[in-house]
């Protein structure tokens, strides 16, 4: 039988279950599952230097998460935590950690969640432009049949491709045109009450607003070569994924030992 690392590589890397590890070594699954059990995942010493963080945090169930701080430069995890929901004093506690063990944040690439743009000081903070859109489709739906939603849909698949000066300008264009409508007021006849009629459109808009000033961080910044997304995370999450889909069945603490060597973190 081959040493516990080589086994355990071949189950973590080569995708190769314990029903095909146990017929390739003519033994039972649970002699393969007991082996490589015994490997222990050594996590590398990250070396302290200047670092963009991208971080974020993906599911299994409800239950549990993971909590992912990435550098943009390297690519390099620099840290992780296993969480049931995912908080703004988390996010607080990973990046205060990191400048403990003497990482130099330049930047943070996160989502949208409310209040978490405030709580880094003077450290610059770019929301992902990626997550903004999602946002924006939530209120008007993929495909929008209201013409004003419908422009704004087409205003949001051009950030990504423009610079500030130009996207804001294009958002006050569409303000000033479709004003009007998003003041339109529908009254209920039994109640005599009054309420907007386009109250996803009017959403949409305020978020785009309330978020508009940290949606260019990169482009106020464009020396540190900030990514307008954290798209590098998300991926990396989907290849993760992925990955566990070929051991269906874990139990949450190898669950946890195949995060662990894949992440490095």
């Amino acid at each position: 039988m081959h040493k516990y690392s080589t086994l355990w590589a071949e189950y973590s890397k080569g995708k190769q279950t314990y029903a095909q590890l146990a017929k390739k070594y003519n033994c039972s699954k649970r002699t393969i599952q007991r082996k490589i059990d015994l490997h222990k995942v050594l996590i590398p010493k990250k070396e302290p230097r200047k670092v963009i963080i991208l971080m974020d945090t993906t599911y299994w169930g409800r239950s549990f998460g993971v909590m992912l701080f990435k550098d943009s430069y390297t690519r390099e995890n620099l840290l992780k935590y296993d969480v049931k929901s995912e908080t703004n004093a988390l996010y607080l506690q990973g990046v205060n950690k990191l400048k403990k063990r003497g990482f130099e944040v330049l930047a943070i690439v996160c989502d949208g969640r409310r209040g978490l743009f405030n709580l880094f000081g003077d450290i610059p903070i770019q929301m992902c432009q990626f997550h903004q859109a999602v946002i924006i489709r939530r209120y008007i739906t993929k495909k929008p049949k209201l013409p004003a939603s419908i422009e704004l849909k087409e205003l949001i698949a051009m950030m990504k491709m423009t610079d500030k000066e130009s996207f804001e300008g294009g958002l006050e264009l569409w303000f000033i045109k479709w004003k009007s409508l998003l003041n339109e007021r529908t009254s209920n006849p039994e109640t005599g009450k009054s309420y907007y009629t386009h109250k996803r459109l009017r959403s949409a808009y305020r978020s785009l607003k309330t978020n508009l000033k940290w949606l260019f961080t990169w482009y106020d910044y464009m020396e540190l070569n900030i990514p307008n997304t954290t798209n590098a995370i998300d991926g990396h999450f989907s290849d993760l994924k992925n990955k566990l889909r070929n051991h269906n069945g874990l139990s949450e603490e190898r669950k946890r030992k195949f995060i662990d060597e894949f992440l490095k973190a």
